[in-house]
């Protein structure tokens, strides 16, 4: 999928807890969740998937990175 994903971590409103975020998904929101599910399971922890935006617990941009290349997202950006 050509979609310009984007990983990144953030603090910010969360109680100082850190988190890894995907935006910039393009499809439907079933789709979305699929791959948020995927991810969490990927990740071994918990998150969510709400606004357009995918929520993984914790610091994963790495694991989340790899895990998208692999399943042939080419636009993803750190």
């Amino acid at each position: 999928p050509e979609q310009p994903l984007r990983v990144i971590l953030e603090t910010k409103h969360r109680a100082g807890k850190t988190v890894t975020i995907v935006y910039g998904f393009i499809g439907s929101e079933e789709a979305m969740s699929d791959l948020g599910k995927a991810l969490k399971n990927h990740c071994g922890t918990g998150g969510s998937v709400k606004d357009g935006e995918i929520i993984i617990q914790g610091d994963h941009r790495q694991k989340v990175f790899q895990y998208l290349k692999q399943k042939g997202y080419t636009k993803v950006k750190l």
